[in-house]
Order: structure tokens, then sequence, then C-alpha cells
């Protein structure tokens, strides 16, 4: 167990090797691995345990009636999920857990994280702190998303995400854990219309991409309509 790459991790900021060593002795803690694909949770079932991912990633996702996809979220390394599903075991899990790639998940029981017990109570306080601070941090996460998808446009639901990409990333070139599907999935547009706009925003000179790398290329263009109101951004962007 990577004890030192915990104490790195939003859940379990303030703790020492020793102490996160001693808490997932508390909170039956067990590592599993994924390939590229597989289903970690789905859809429908009960869960008692969140997961914390070690390596890799998970995309958060849900098949509607008619078989189209959508992705809410990726959860990177060191990132919690399925924690408010696990709080309350008895409501089904309403969207998927998938592998994005090759993932290592440490997985808690969320019980015992909930119930102080005598050989964690040193730590407890911290660590559901920690959690509460972690879970809000994932509301964010689901806001941006919403603010992406509100713009009129493809271009538009593009220029949002990859300009929050470039802030995070502090670089006018970035990575994005979403191929064309998934990021297609992820801003709810149709992948074929959103090929054929990266084409025009390529051939305009906004943006350069390899696969899932991005450039930014008139970083000064893009915040002038990411900084003004929504009619100024669809006169200028189309």
């Amino acid at each position: 167990m990577d004890y030192s790459f915990l104490t790195g991790t939003p859940l379990f900021f303030g703790s020492s090797p020793e102490d996160v060593s001693e808490i997932l002795e508390c909170l039956d803690a067990k590592q599993k691995f994924y390939k590229k694909g597989n289903f970690i949770y789905r859809e429908g079932e009960h869960v008692r345990a969140m997961g914390i991912v070690m390596s890799g990633g998970v995309n958060i996702e849900r098949d509607d009636l008619w078989g189209n996809k959508i992705i809410f979220g990726h959860v990177a390394p060191g990132e919690i999920f399925a924690e408010t599903y696990s709080c309350i075991s008895h409501e089904p899990m309403m969207v998927s857990a998938v592998a994005g790639g090759d993932t290592e998940v440490l997985f808690l029981n969320m019980e015992r994280l909930l119930r102080t017990c005598s050989s964690s109570c040193a730590h407890h306080k911290r660590l559901v702190r920690n959690l509460l601070t972690a879970s809000m941090q994932k509301n964010l996460n689901l806001s941006e998303r919403m603010m992406h998808t509100s713009a009129k446009t493809i271009r538009g639901r593009l220029l949002s995400f990859l300009s929050v990409q470039v802030e995070k990333q502090r670089s006018s070139t970035v990575t994005i854990p979403f191929n064309r599907q998934q990021l297609a999935d992820y801003l709810n547009v149709d992948r074929s219309a959103l090929s054929a706009e990266l084409g025009k925003m390529k051939r305009e000179g906004i943006v350069e991409f390899t696969k899932n790398r991005f450039t930014l290329i008139d970083r000064e263009m893009v915040q002038k309509a990411m900084s003004g109101s929504e009619k100024e951004f669809r006169a200028f962007y189309g």
C-alpha cells in the first residue's frame, strides 16, 4: 500500500503515513484492479464502500433508455467516488462507475468511517472533515459541467471546457481525460458534430490538437469571449 501517496490526497490531508495505515485497517480497506472499460459499480447497485482512485481513472456515466451515454465527470488519482451512495446505502446508484483506463481503486467501508471507534478516534474528526471538503469539491465539479453544457453551441461548450482546463493545468497546452466519444458524451453533443466543429476551430487558428492533447493558440481571444456576456460570446463565436 502506498501510504505516502494517500497522505497527499484530499481525504487523508493532514495525516502521516502511520496515521493512514491505522485508519485503513479500521476502515477494512481493500484494493482492487480494473481493466479499461470494466464496471466498478453499476447503475442500480447498492454500495457500502466508497472508492479512492490510486492509479488510472474512473468515469462517472449513465446510459438512458435509448442507449445514449452521458458522462458526468472523471475521477482522477487521489480523488474519491461513490461516497454519497455508500453513505445512504439503501439508495441504488443512479450512475455507473467505469474504469477509464487500467485502474487501481482502494475501497473504504463507509459505515465504519461514519461510526466512531476506539482505534481511530484520534483521526476520526479530521477524516470526516476531509470527506466533507472532498464531497463539496465534487459538487463544484458537477456545477462546472453544468456551466459547460449551458452554452448554446458546440463551440461554446468546447471553449468553456478547454478554458477551465487551461486554468487548472496552468498551461495553454492541456491533456484531457477523455477520448473524442467521451468528450462528446461529457459535453452532451453528437460526436460527428463535435469533430466537425473542432476541425473548423483548427482551421480558424483557435486550437491545435492531437488525440486528447489540446493547445489554445489565441488565448486572448478565448479569454475575451469567456469574460463577456452570453450575447457577446455567441456573437463572437457564432
